[in-house]
This record gives C-alpha cells, sequence and structure tokens, in this order.
C-alpha cells in the first residue's frame, strides 16, 4: 500500500473520514505556504492538497483563480513548487498536487512524474484530462509510484465511474456541483445519494470537494465519504478532524 491508500485504510479502522484542505502554493509566497502545511498538518489534517497556479484555471472558482494570479505574480513555477515539497518530505500528511494539463504537458510528461516522485509527491489531481486521453500520462506516473486521482461528478454515469476506477489510485475525487469550486451556502441535494452510487461501483475512497465551506458541512459530509476536501472554506469555526 502506498502512503495515501494507509492513510484512508487508518482512517476508516478509526471511523473517520480524511481532512483534506488545499491552499495554492506560493500564495502570497513560498515561506507562507510551508508554514501553513506545517500548521495544517499540526491542526488534523490528514492529506494535503497543493494547487499549481495556473492562468487560466477552468475548475477554480475565483477564490482560487485569485489566489494562483497572486502566485503567478510573485513568480511561483513548478521548480520552486519541488523545492517547496522537498523541504516538506517526512511529513506525516500525503501530499497532493493539482495541476492543470498544460504545465505537465510544458515540464514533460516523464519528468514531471518523476520530479514529483523525488520531491515528496504522492499524488496528482489533473482535471482537464480524461481518462479516455490519460493513458500516456497514467503509464508515467505508475512508472515512478504516483497516484493519479481522477475527479467524478454526481452525473457520471455508473460505467465512467468503474472506468474511470481502473485507472485511478489513491482515492476518487467527487465533485460536489456540477461547476467551479467556490463557497457554497448548503451541500448539493442528492449528493449522498450520487457518493452512495458512486461507493457501489468502486472499491476506492471517495473524498468530496467543491464548495464545502463550513466545519457543520464537513462532518456532515464525513458520515458517508471517506474524506472531505475544503478549498474555499469560510473563517469562522474550527476546522479539525471530520
Amino acid at each position: 500500500m502506498n502512503k495515501i491508500e494507509m492513510t484512508f485504510e487508518r482512517l476508516r479502522k478509526k471511523g473517520q473520514a480524511a481532512l483534506i484542505p488545499f491552499i495554492v502554493a506560493g500564495d502570497p509566497d513560498f515561506e507562507t505556504t510551508e508554514t501553513l502545511v506545517l500548521k495544517l498538518v499540526q491542526s488534523g489534517a490528514n492529506i494535503i492538497e497543493l494547487g499549481v497556479p495556473f492562468s487560466d484555471p477552468l475548475a477554480d472558482g475565483p477564490t482560487i483563480q485569485a489566489a494562483s494570479q497572486r502566485a503567478l505574480q510573485n513568480g511561483a513555477d513548478l521548480g520552486k513548487i519541488f523545492r517547496l515539497t522537498r523541504k516538506l518530505n517526512g511529513l506525516p500528511a500525503p501530499l497532493v498536487l493539482m495541476t492543470y494539463f498544460n504545465p505537465v504537458l510544458k515540464f514533460g510528461m516523464r519528468d514531471f512524474a518523476e520530479e514529483c516522485r523525488a520531491n515528496a509527491i504522492d499524488g496528482v489531481i489533473i482535471p482537464d484530462l480524461p481518462p479516455e486521453e490519460a493513458a500516456p500520462w497514467v503509464r508515467e506516473a505508475r512508472a515512478f509510484h504516483l497516484d493519479t486521482i481522477f475527479l467524478v461528478a454526481p452525473t457520471t454515469p455508473p460505467e465512467r465511474i468503474k472506468r474511470i476506477s481502473r485507472w485511478n489510485r489513491g482515492f476518487i475525487y467527487c465533485v460536489s456541483v456540477t461547476g467551479i469550486t467556490g463557497v457554497q451556502g448548503t451541500l448539493p441535494h442528492g449528493l449522498e445519494l450520487a457518493v452512495t452510487q458512486i461507493k457501489g461501483v468502486t472499491q476506492k475512497p471517495v473524498a468530496v470537494g467543491f464548495g464545502i465551506s463550513t466545519p457543520e458541512q464537513a462532518r456532515n459530509l464525513s458520515l458517508f465519504t471517506d474524506g472531505v476536501i475544503v478549498g474555499s472554506g469560510n473563517r469562522e469555526g474550527h476546522w479539525g478532524e471530520p
């Protein structure tokens, strides 16, 4: 079992869901990012998702778009991100990169996978890379024991979920809404049923993200999911383990 799988298995035995906070790497600077990662783990985060700043983040809402722009304006790039994650080697929580495919392709798929593995990255999420076109990347990722985490939506049909599950490693990322990230006042109706249907066709852990903005929402999600991903949460309340 790899580090992500071991994390979910350990939490499953304790009857807990994983808390997976998301932050944009380099916003406002890498010293702050390092401090935030360490504080998040100290505060109970089980997996850390680091966003790679990108100029056209099509899946992200205004909060994460603004964070990406600040990071890019301050000179964030993949080289600096890898230097940061290298410093975080030995962290008890797995590190997952969320990036769009263009930076991966520009860097070179094999080189990107190799750098991820050499610099303490355990998994990669590429929201604009569908599984039907992902075979070249998945081959490179698996060669370096790097998990590829795909996204599914509440509207994804069961047969496609099965296909995604075959390619997927680590956990399946279920987006709570068919849209972009951002704070939501309430959880979408039917989300529990959607997660139940996903879990009915795969044995992979299922974590829910997009729009999770309060501790109460996270606690409610933890009753029927394996993980809760928070990227645009409000500043009120205490974010502990779900």
